[in-house]
């Protein structure tokens, strides 16, 4: 389910990218465009040697900001939006219980966790801690870097730094289409360019704020999308190595880990292929968001119980607001998952 959630959202993005380049350069056919950022990126994610390729992710993310610009330039009552943002607005529709999942299912997401704990790894082969990610247990290879405390600090600070980072963006995102155009009723978006196309006369901050807005949101798409697919992509290929114990890695050459860069391949080219059998690739990263958010809770889950075991983590388990904290989380997204199977009558 996470290969497929992955390879949906790669399709969309891929998509979704396609589309605002022809916001700007309107004469390239949406083809070669989806084609030309397919064979970029994964070109990319197997030729460019791991040190070099993480830099370039790492400033990918300022392309984030676009969103923030474009939320600014929307603008809105600001103390009705303050409140709105901390107080929900409930509702016990099948809707309005599909999209909480599919919020905590693109805040949560379970491939975050393999992405996450496999670039630690990939980190320690860099530093030359460890010789390579090592998911045979049976392998004779010494794998267990020692990790000090300052370095546990680090990626705590590390972990906090981008989830507020990354919920301040979805904020932004939130705030300019409710603000843009949920209040004059445009709600039925089937792509990247009919969105930036009907925010352009929405903005009127400033003169030709719309055409710049446009121009803004597509890039902050192409920027993202740059960031994400491989994320995506990656991730997947993480999670079947470690669940087959191939070797794995973006630090390997290909001809070092054939499987892992195979699925990561295949990943990309079906989502790829989806952009041309006529999906719709805004409800088909509602859907991928939703498969997330039911199969975060049982990865969690699991997640939970390693965070407890003294056997694997020694004197580093959770603490009680940590479990106080995940048990919480957990119970919130099965309960929302229970109540949207119910509200559909599954």
């Amino acid at each position: 389910m996470l290969f497929i959630a992955n390879t949906i959202n790669i399709g969309a993005d891929i998509g979704a990218m396609s589309a605002s380049v022809r916001l700007i350069f309107h004469h390239l056919p949406f083809i070669v465009a989806t084609i030309s950022f397919a064979a970029f990126i994964l070109l990319a994610q197997i030729l460019i040697p791991y040190k070099k390729y993480v830099k370039i992710l790492k400033y990918l993310t300022l392309s984030l900001l676009a969103y923030v610009i474009t939320a600014l330039m929307v603008g809105g009552n600001w103390n009705h939006i303050l409140v709105a943002s901390v107080v929900p607005h409930i509702e016990l529709t099948p809707e309005y219980a599909t999209m909480f999942v599919a919020i905590f299912g693109t805040s949560i997401s379970p491939y975050l966790f393999f992405w996450q704990a496999s670039e630690e790894a990939e980190e320690d082969v860099a530093k030359h801690k460890i010789k390579e990610i090592i998911t045979d247990r049976n392998s004779s290879c010494h794998n267990k870097p020692k990790v000090a405390p300052k370095e546990i600090r680090l990626m705590r600070v590390d972990i906090a730094t981008g989830i507020g980072f990354s919920h301040f963006i979805m904020w932004a995102i939130m705030l300019t289409t409710a603000g843009s155009l949920y209040v004059n009723g445009v709600t039925d978006i089937k792509s990247a360019d009919q969105a930036a196309k009907v925010l352009e006369p929405l903005v009127k901050s400033f003169p030709n704020a719309g055409q710049i807005s446009e121009i803004i949101f597509a890039l902050g798409i192409i920027g993202t999308g740059l960031l994400t697919v491989p994320v995506l992509a990656g991730s997947a290929g993480y999670a079947l190595a470690d669940g087959f114990g191939w070797k794995e890695g973006l630090s390997k050459k290909f001809k070092d880990a054939r499987a892992f860069y195979l699925v990561i391949a295949i990943s990309i080219l079906a989502g790829l292929s989806i952009n041309f059998i006529g999906i719709d690739p805004i409800q088909a990263l509602i859907y991928a968001a939703v498969i997330n958010g039911i199969v975060a809770v049982p990865i969690l889950i699991a997640l939970m119980k390693i965070a407890n075991d003294k056997e694997i983590l020694h004197n580093r388990t959770n603490g009680k607001l940590s479990n106080v904290l995940g048990l919480t989380t957990i119970l919130i997204m099965g309960i929302g998952a229970v109540i949207m199977f119910v509200t559909w009558g599954i």
